[in-house]
């Protein structure tokens, strides 16, 4: 069973449906709204209003049970059909042509009988509002698009499970999933069995690959001490095997650091170099994030250049964290001030010129942001002057979202389709 969004609008399945290579209309999942599922016959049907685009009555929407579709009408005459409290009802409006991309203001009413309650008081209506983003479309071709885990925390474990949050990836088409190995595998180093069954399972069932894995070598593990260059390389194979068993290509370890400009610390190269060669066995990119306030032109990332360069390694490259791009100040949280948060949150502003310099060496991008408006505006990327200096320096590998904002409960899942959207139509229209 996969999770529901707590609104009775889902924003995971809003998109336009085609037939015949032809948009015939949209769709989009509603939660059912009682403390109980009841059969599918009770429903008096459902009035959709989107912006001044479309203003439909409750007999004209499609419903979608199991996987059959049905009229109002053949649903009133069914028998057996029901709208489980776990499942949400699949809601299509005939629309020559759909709904144009970018977010909408989708309003429903909804009609249910209820048997229990006076007739004169039916039927028992829900009237509910809610701002959605269409499933993105375009862009393909320059880029290939994923999502991270890490864009839900807050919600994993709480609200989301790896189903639903698999879902949600699949439903921007996206095609790749990035995870933290502490984060997202039960049992982490040595997950069951089962669970990797599992894991599988639901990749083929939402056709995505693993990217990117998040590692760690957590340098001030020991109190009083410091890590060696042997328990740094330990920690690293540790999570190459499992990132292997688990299907990924990329390997992040989030080194420890030993200033504020996020400098490694010293066992970093020879726990690395000892590393190479299992990396090289297994197929894995090991590949540390340029992250701010590290800049792109900075002496941590000529010294990753400089391992490259001098061991010749194909299994060794740099993730950029598109955060290094920030040009305007995420917002101040309550409490917070200018002088008691770092400064980089006002964010350094590396010219997306700079990525030219190190295209060549660069495997993986982390595409970070913070919030996206209704207008599909980022309050603080500035995403066409990067778009355009990825690709007018030849990347054409995954764009991994990494929602960083706000972390009210189901926003990320919002956000993260704003984000496709609004990349992808920026990329659809670069020459």
């Amino acid at each position: 069973m996969m999770l529901l969004e707590r609104d009775l609008i889902q924003s995971v399945g809003f998109r336009n449906v085609t037939d015949g290579g032809r948009v015939t209309g949209f769709q989009f999942r509603v939660r059912m709204p009682s403390y109980r599922g009841m059969a599918a016959s009770l429903i008096d049907g459902i009035a959709v209003r989107v912006g001044n685009i479309v203003d439909v009555g409750p007999d004209v929407p499609l419903w979608t049970f199991g996987g059959r579709t049905y009229t109002l009408q053949q649903l009133w005459e069914s028998d057996g059909v029901r709208w489980p409290l776990e499942e949400a009802a699949v809601v299509t409006v005939p629309l020559d042509g759909g709904l144009p991309q970018g977010v909408h203001e989708l309003t429903i009413e909804l009609r249910l009988r209820m048997s229990y309650i006076p007739v004169e008081h039916q039927p028992t209506i829900y009237r509910v509002s809610r701002s959605v983003t269409l499933a993105p479309e375009g862009g393909e071709g320059t880029f290939r698009y994923g999502v991270s885990l890490y864009s839900y925390m807050g919600d994993y474990g709480t609200v989301m499970d790896l189903e639903a949050a698999l879902a949600s990836i699949a439903d921007v088409g996206a095609t790749g999933v990035e995870i933290l190995g502490e984060g997202h595998v039960p049992g982490y180093p040595e997950p069951s069995p089962a669970w990797i069954e599992s894991w599988f399972n639901l990749l083929e069932k939402y056709s995505l690959e693993p990217t990117n894995y998040g590692s760690w070598i957590d340098t001030r593990l020991n109190p009083g001490r410091g890590m060696t260059v042997a328990e740094g390389a330990e920690a690293l194979q540790r999570d190459l095997r499992l990132a292997r068993r688990l299907g990924f290509g990329f390997v992040r370890p989030k080194i420890g650091v030993v200033s504020g400009d996020l400098v490694p610390d010293p066992i970093w190269t020879e726990s690395v170099e000892r590393s190479l060669d299992l990396a090289h066995e297994l197929g894995i990119i090991i590949c540390p994030e340029i992250h701010s306030p590290t800049p792109i032109k900075h002496p941590v990332v000529d010294d990753y250049i400089g391992l490259i360069e001098r061991t010749g390694t194909k299994n060794f490259g740099l993730l950029i964290d598109t955060g290094i791009f920030q040009d305007r100040p995420i917002p101040l949280r309550e409490g917070e001030t200018r002088e008691t948060r770092p400064a980089f949150l006002d964010g350094i502003g590396v010219d997306p010129a700079d990525f030219a310099d190190v295209a060549q060496y660069v495997v993986f991008i982390q595409a970070k942001f913070h919030d996206i408006n209704e207008q599909l505006e980022d309050q603080q990327i500035p995403w066409l002057p990067v778009l355009t200096a990825l690709k007018d320096a030849g990347y054409s590998g995954y764009l991994s979202s990494e929602y960083e904002g706000e972390r009210t409960p189901w926003r990320a899942i919002e956000q993260v389709r704003r984000q496709h959207a609004l990349i992808r139509r920026i990329t659809s229209e670069l020459p």
